[in-house]
């Protein structure tokens, strides 16, 4: 849309309006001019950014002087004191955390900054002096994508003393990853090295954020009020991106939506087994972007309920309380706690009830590498099973992790398919130490088959992964298996708005005859223009594996072509082997055809991460 003038003309989005003849005589001509380049074509987040720097630099440098006009806009000053709060997210729970203290902070009178870590300009650190940061670990210790410039600025040389700072650390994680927390804790230690003061300690927190957070915060509150006196009537600098509004449906309240579709993308003889699945949002009102994820709530499989029954030698109708709620047990087995996922808290509880000397060791530090195994081949089941424990029904209750939703990347646009959601799921379902195992969610949403099933679910955001804001720039999608989902709703968006930017897609799977994913819909989209070209990689067809990394490095020359022309790149898929392989490769692209060293190359791919070129979901 466009913005208009104070004479009605029209003018394109994020451009400046001129400068004033007020401006021109306070500024002088030459002066004004610079500043109209300065801010010709800034989004208007940045120009609210400017105002509250330039108002910042205005208090530094004391009172105005009488002989600026009184018609002079006065613009207020950053207040002395204030609180800055720093997030780093991949799943949007560090924001919300974040956004949540910024509101009870500012309820108690105090001033408050907030930033997403990739926006918070690093250079600010030695004028802080309380700084609270809200930061996620990524898969085995790594820090979420938007953060990842800001941690390495502070890890390294470069970072600068900070004995004025007072801080504190609340990390999030999931302790079913040996490195649980890693990055809030490396962060925590760092600081304190740099010379800060910890304000309150560190906090980690679990899948099941919420009671840990609920305190931090509350606490963080109370220690800032005591550490800058309250400014009621100062201004607040105006955050790079403000708050949405709370939204009628979320994580807490959601949709129940009705399966309209769930049928079976791969063929026969595939290894495995993937699904389409469509969901009808109906008059709910939630609406979603493509890159953003679709968060669904489970149930545990029956069959699995059973065995943890059978295991137990327990009633399934007896009653167990746990934070003053009293459930059949069946009903905190099915529907409240977490059955599959093994995590490090619930292993040295049985560690202790079995007695058993081999888990112990895995919990020492000589026994790390057993722990990782043991957390990626073992379910709780197989726990309970292979070192038999005298578990009762009620403690296990009490030691297991809450059930969290699971979260899928929308596999459509709603400029396409209306009040509607589709997701690609892979289903875990395979046989280990002799009985069956299942993924908790792809298991429970692949059985949702029979007529008038219900899925609940609500939108998970994703600011970091969106297809460009300027229709005519080019687009190249990394998507190996169901890492094609959002390059699904990125093609549909495209072809709805009439984006002229090419369209170029990466995918691969094991098989081309039975696991092309949306093959028919791929060849169509070729056909009518909104898919201009794809690059295959089946690693089963042919006695040499080949992936998605080598296609990208045979496909170099026009790839870096692309990039070099404008183009945005985006990956979605497997964190832990298909990402850092293929970051690899683009790197060799890169140094190859830029003509560059490696270091050069790693600058330049981390320049297009900082504007948004390079973006990445995975998990």
């Amino acid at each position: 849309m466009s913005s208009l003038s104070a004479k009605g003309v029209a003018r394109p989005p994020g451009q400046a309006a001129p400068v004033s003849p007020f401006t021109s005589t306070l500024l002088g001509e030459e002066r004004s001019g610079l500043l109209q380049r300065l801010v010709e074509g800034l989004p208007p987040e940045m120009l609210q950014w400017l105002s509250g720097y330039l108002a910042g630099l205005a208090a530094q440098r004391g009172p105005l002087q009488e002989s600026v006009p009184a018609a002079a806009p006065v613009p207020q000053a950053v207040p002395e004191a204030w609180l800055t709060i720093i997030f780093g997210t991949q799943t949007n729970n560090s924001r919300m955390l974040a956004e949540r203290l910024k509101s009870q902070a500012e309820a108690s009178g105090l001033s408050v900054r907030l930033y997403r870590a990739s926006d918070y300009p690093v250079r600010e650190l030695q004028k802080e002096r309380l700084l609270y940061l809200i930061i996620s670990t990524q898969g085995d210790g790594d820090p979420p994508d938007d953060s990842r410039g800001f941690v390495e600025f502070l890890l390294s040389k470069k970072a600068p003393k900070l004995e004025q700072l007072r801080f504190s650390v609340l990390g999030l994680g999931d302790s079913s990853y040996p490195k649980y927390c890693e990055v809030g804790r490396v962060l925590d230690t760092r600081l304190a090295q740099l010379g800060a003061t910890r304000l309150q300690e560190r906090a980690d927190c679990d899948v099941d954020f919420e009671p840990v957070a609920k305190g931090w915060l509350d606490h963080a509150v109370g220690r800032a009020a005591e550490e800058l006196a309250p400014r009621t009537s100062s201004a607040v600098v105006t955050p790079l991106r403000t708050a949405p509004p709370a939204p009628k449906h979320g994580k807490e309240a959601p949709v129940v939506a009705e399966v309209l579709v769930n049928q079976r993308l791969t063929g026969r003889g595939a290894n495995k087994e993937t699904r389409h699945v469509e969901l009808s949002l109906g008059d709910s009102g939630l609406t979603y972007e493509p890159g953003d994820s679709l968060g669904v709530w489970p149930l545990n499989a029956p069959e699995l309920v059973a065995d943890f029954l059978s295991v137990l030698s327990a009633d399934g109708a007896a009653e167990i309380t746990r934070d003053g709620r009293s459930l059949p047990l069946k009903q905190w087995l099915t529907e409240e706690l977490e059955l599959t996922k093994l995590s490090r808290p619930v292993l040295e509880r049985h560690a202790a009830l079995s007695k058993s000397a081999e888990l112990q060791r895995m919990l020492t530090p000589e026994g790390a590498e057993a722990f990782r195994a043991l957390l990626k081949s073992h379910q709780i089941i197989d726990l309970l099973r292979i070192w038999p424990a005298p578990w009762t029904a009620a403690e296990l209750v009490r030691t297991l992790r809450k059930l969290a939703p699971r979260s899928y990347s929308i596999a459509s646009s709603q400029k396409r398919v209306g009040a509607e959601a589709h997701l690609t799921v892979a289903v875990v379902d395979y046989t280990a130490f002799g009985t069956r195992h299942m993924g908790t969610a792809s298991y429970f949403l692949a059985t949702r088959t029979g007529d008038e099933e219900r899925v609940r679910v609500f939108i998970e955001p994703n600011e970091r992964f969106r297809v460009p804001r300027d229709p005519a720039r080019d687009v190249i999608m990394i998507g190996p298996g169901t890492g094609v989902a959002p390059f699904r709703a990125f093609v549909q968006e495209r072809a709805e708005t009439g984006g002229k930017g090419r369209n170029w897609l990466f995918f691969g799977e094991q098989h081309f005859r039975s696991q092309f994913l949306y093959q028919t819909e791929w060849q169509e989209a070729l056909k009518k223009g909104e898919l201009h070209r794809i690059s295959l990689a089946f690693s089963r067809d042919q006695k040499e594996k080949i992936y998605v990394q080598q296609r990208l490095r045979e496909e170099g020359k026009d790839v870096y072509a692309w990039l070099e022309g404008g183009a945005h790149l985006y990956v979605c898929g497997d964190a832990q082997r298909m990402a850092p392989d293929v970051h690899a490769a683009l790197i060799d692209v890169i140094s190859t055809h830029g003509s560059k060293s490696r270091e050069d190359a790693e600058a330049w791919l981390s320049t297009l991460r900082d504007e948004q070129r390079y973006q990445r979901d995975v998990y």
